[in-house]
């Protein structure tokens, strides 16, 4: 199972919890079981976040593959200035 962590201010919405293993092949399902668990993050993912899957960051790939050995972390978006 892939190893989840998620970054900033996104652990405030899962009660704490910032670590999960999750059996997850892609990013969209990642977001599907991250919302079954804790339905309060699902705007959150909606919204967009970026994604890095073993060290390697993606924006709006929610088909991007995640192996059974990954590690993911979600960070929310960083808003910059003008």
């Amino acid at each position: 199972m892939a190893h989840v962590v998620l970054v900033g201010n996104l652990a405030q919405v899962t009660g704490g919890v910032a670590e999960f293993e999750l059996s997850a092949t892609s990013v969209k399902q990642l977001y599907q079981q991250l919302t079954e668990l804790h339905p309060a993050i699902g705007p959150h993912l909606e919204t967009g976040v970026a994604v890095a899957i073993d060290g390697q960051i993606f924006q709006d790939t929610l088909l991007e593959p995640i192996g059974p050995d990954s590690e993911v972390f979600l960070l929310p978006q960083i808003a910059g200035g003008d």
